[in-house]
């Protein structure tokens, strides 16, 4: 079963220095699960569309983080701390007392930090191909920094197109959607370009973008924040990386040292996908909402405590 989009809704929350804007998708029927939901570094709550779909049952909150999306004009300074502070004001504007947070890419960071610094508004907590600190790129250091974590993704933030559909062919040969192309793909590329003073641009400010890519590698403390969360943690790893490459983001490697280190760390690999398409394909959809679902069915005891 399916959510129809009948039942998606764009609202605004007022945050420091101005409004934050979320998409919520309400369940079928009544219900008392929510999930909030955090996209990456450099989407919008829309890169949620297929898995909000697949979770007919929940209440999907999901914010344009600051700096991205309808968000976009808030200002800095970013970070996760300030991006927890966000998610908490989206959960009091909506009424959500606590929720399963699910989160992509650098959203998995401020999710971490979120359940971190404010427990009692978490009660699980599902991280996708994100949230574990990254190894630093060889040699990279002060302004190289964010473009050898982020690659393309930073080259696309200073582009500017002729029109919308030059933007969505810029997307349909891109390594991670070439033969992963659908419709919620291409409502999300649309609502990302937004007109700029040299025509038009993605919604993303690369400041934004560049200040918090350097928290990916982990932050002052945040090997303690991740330790101290003592509930399970799910973690879905993509198996090939943001070009649809190998290695992946994640090496399986890194992933067997952080379940030592984290004894609560619960490893899934999702077959066939590359890092966009964990949350931005059907098949992907489908495995992310399945854990989700997995871990509403279970008692939230501990976690939030």
């Amino acid at each position: 079963m399916e959510r129809e989009m009948s039942n998606y809704r764009r609202i605004t929350v007022p945050v420091r220095g101005g409004e934050l804007t979320a998409g919520v998708w309400e369940p079928d029927a009544p219900s008392s699960d929510a999930v909030l939901a955090v996209h990456g570094i450099s989407a919008s709550h829309l890169a949620w569309q297929l898995v909000a779909a697949a979770l007919p049952g929940a209440r999907v909150i999901a914010p344009d983080l600051r700096g991205r999306g309808g968000s976009r004009t808030l200002p800095g300074p970013w970070g996760m701390p300030q991006h927890a502070t966000d998610l908490v004001a989206l959960l009091d504007a909506t009424g959500v007392e606590r929720a399963t947070v699910l989160a992509h890419s650098m959203g998995a960071f401020a999710a971490v930090t979120l359940a971190h610094r404010y427990p009692d508004r978490v009660s699980r907590l599902v991280l996708v191909d994100g949230g574990l600190p990254l190894p630093l790129p060889a040699g990279a250091i002060g302004e190289d920094l964010p473009k050898a974590l982020l690659g393309p993704a930073a080259e696309r933030l200073s582009m500017t197109f002729a029109d919308r559909q030059s933007y969505r062919e810029f997307w349909k040969v891109h390594p991670a959607f070439v033969d992963n192309w659908s419709s919620a793909v291409e409502e999300y590329v649309d609502y990302d370009l937004v007109a700029g003073e040299f025509g038009l641009s993605p919604a993303s400010s690369l400041e934004a973008v560049s200040a918090d890519s350097l928290q990916l590698a982990g932050f002052d403390g945040y090997l303690e924040v991740l330790a101290s969360i003592s509930y399970p943690i799910q973690f879905l790893r993509a198996p090939r990386g943001l070009l649809n490459q190998l290695p992946a983001l994640y090496s399986p490697e890194q992933i067997h040292e952080w379940q030592r280190r984290l004894p609560n760390l619960q490893v899934h690999d999702v077959p066939d996908v590359n890092h966009y398409t964990i949350v931005m394909s059907q098949r992907g959809a489908l495995a992310v909402a399945a854990t989700v679902n997995g871990v509403m069915a279970v008692s939230p005891s501990g976690a939030g405590s």
